[in-house]
């Protein structure tokens, strides 16, 4: 497994390195972190239920990061710009070394805020590999910031400066804008059915038209109707 032979590598080149835990998905390593508060964090890109980057995002500030990560050399020169640190899969030693020595001389730096660095190589690595698309949300309710993964959310809609993010029992707020939104979700989970609005295709309860040939979209566990703009009927008509 990877998580071995990173484990067994890093023993090797770095001995005095205390391993604290062992995540198998991205909900686990946030976890992880909040349990042990580690100086490092060794995130691969693509751990199942949040990715690296989303576990990055969320952690920015309180630990060192260095990414896991099989990105051809395009994606790598982002990273390097962005002045983060990676390791290749396959893993090799020769690489790691490289990373190890990187951390090593910050390691009693203050862990650096990276979040607009993450935000700024998201959209390279998700046009070299498509897979790697938002699965949570940070989205703010009052005073309280609430981390919502994609499966909960119903749609979003644009509402003046912010955009809505409703679930079955509540709406927050977020920064993003619907266009944003639609090139970051995975297209066969979330289908963008007017310029202010975008739903999670799980949500829809049933497709209403009315005489004068409008559509609008019942949702399932929400009240509220969403209309369809006319340019987006064909996704519709087989249902």
């Amino acid at each position: 497994m990877l998580a071995d032979e990173l484990v067994e590598n890093l023993g090797a080149l770095w001995p005095r390195l205390k391993i604290v835990a062992r995540a198998a998905d991205g909900v686990a390593a946030l976890h992880a972190v909040e349990e042990h508060a580690p100086t490092i964090a060794f995130l691969d890109i693509h751990m199942p239920r949040l990715t690296g980057l989303d576990v990055a995002r969320q952690i920015s500030g309180r630990c060192h990061v260095a990414f896991i990560t099989a990105f051809d050399q395009h994606a790598l020169e982002a990273f390097e710009a962005g002045a983060l640190d990676y390791v290749l899969k396959p893993i090799t030693a020769a690489r790691l070394l490289t990373t190890v020595q990187r951390l090593k001389a910050r390691i009693a730096e203050t862990p650096a805020d990276i979040g607009q660095l993450i935000e700024r190589i998201a959209p390279q690595l998700r046009r070299q590999d498509g897979a790697a698309y938002l699965q949570w949300i940070n989205a703010s309710r009052g005073a309280a910031v609430r981390l919502i993964t994609v499966d909960e959310i119903l749609y979003f809609r644009a509402d003046s400066k912010y955009t809505v993010v409703a679930t079955a029992d509540s709406e927050a707020l977020i920064r993003k804008s619907i266009k944003e939104l639609a090139e970051e979700l995975d297209p066969t989970m979330f289908w963008q059915v007017h310029r202010s609005s975008v739903v999670n295709v799980h949500a829809i309860d049933s497709v209403v038209r009315d005489g004068r040939g409008n559509m609008t979209l019942r949702l399932k566990g929400r009240s509220e109707t969403l209309p369809v703009a006319e340019h987006y009927h064909y996704l519709f008509r087989q249902m």
